[in-house]
């Protein structure tokens, strides 16, 4: 029985809090924190068996593998803490691995592993795949409504209003790390597609802001030796938060499942 520990408990945080809540075989939801106490409490007390609300050092101590289903900032206090207590880390604010190579060392030191839904995206194995060969080039495009980018760091620094779009706008084109870094709660599936593939400095993508666009659509394309991958998924938004697609949550509880079943599939 693996014992699991949830920080944050947004959209993602909360999916991944039922799915347990409900019965994943051999995984046991053990608590979970977030910013917000007593809102927090009163949703654990919700579940059929509701964990204890804890501190991030009791939360560490009591579980196998911690979920991040937080915030990057967030992300970057705990993971060292997680990590150098020989704990699994699950991530979701994908993006701060960009930035953040030491944590992969730290995690081989103390025995514990990193762990990368396909999050929003699919087609991650392919690509791991087609990178032990020869890949020349790994593009991708993201198109969401303007209320899924509102309050990126990138668009509020330059003064950018996606308000009263009339048509589809270009807001970014550049390399992965620059987006993670500028869009840190929209494009963490071009942080996991980079780490798969060409790197985050190689890696290109293009995001688009879309008006009345009712899913986050992206378009990824790899060629290389061994031909040509095109990837292209339309995930719906969650209702709770338009900048979180519903197959984000779903990945990361594919993920846990994964942990303790005996059949892997996949790269």
């Amino acid at each position: 029985m693996i014992a699991v520990g949830i920080v944050g408990l947004g959209t993602i945080g909360k999916s991944v809090c039922r799915a347990l809540d409900a019965g994943l075989p051999n995984l046991h939801l053990v608590g979970g924190l977030s910013r917000n106490e007593a809102r927090a409490t009163d949703f654990l007390a919700s579940l059929a068996s509701p964990p204890p609300f804890l501190p991030l050092s009791k939360l560490i101590e009591a579980s196998d593998i911690v979920v991040e289903a937080a915030t990057r900032t967030l992300l970057e206090e705990l993971a060292p803490q997680v990590l150098e207590a020989g704990r699994d880390l699950l991530v979701m604010s994908v993006g701060a691995l960009l930035d953040h190579p030491e944590w992969a060392s730290l995690a081989e030191r103390h025995g514990a592993r990193i762990h990368v839904p396909s999050g929003a995206i699919a087609g991650l194995d392919g690509v791991k795949a087609a990178c032990l060969g020869s890949v020349e080039r790994i593009t991708m495009e993201t198109r969401k409504s303007p209320a899924g980018l509102r309050g990126a760091p990138y668009l509020v620094e330059r003064g950018i209003s996606l308000e009263g779009l009339a048509a589809e706008t270009l807001v970014f084109e550049g390399p992965a790390r620059e987006a993670c870094r500028g869009f840190p709660a929209n494009v963490n599936v071009v942080a996991a597609l980079s780490l798969a593939g060409l790197g985050p400095d190689a890696t290109r993508i293009r995001i688009l802001a879309v008006p009345g666009l009712t899913r986050n659509v992206h378009d990824i394309r790899v060629e290389g030796g061994f031909g040509t991958l095109n990837v292209h998924i339309e995930n719906v938004p969650s209702v709770e938060n338009p900048r979180t697609g519903r197959l984000a949550a779903l990945s990361a509880i594919a993920t846990l499942r994964d942990l303790v079943s005996p059949l892997q599939l996949g790269a």
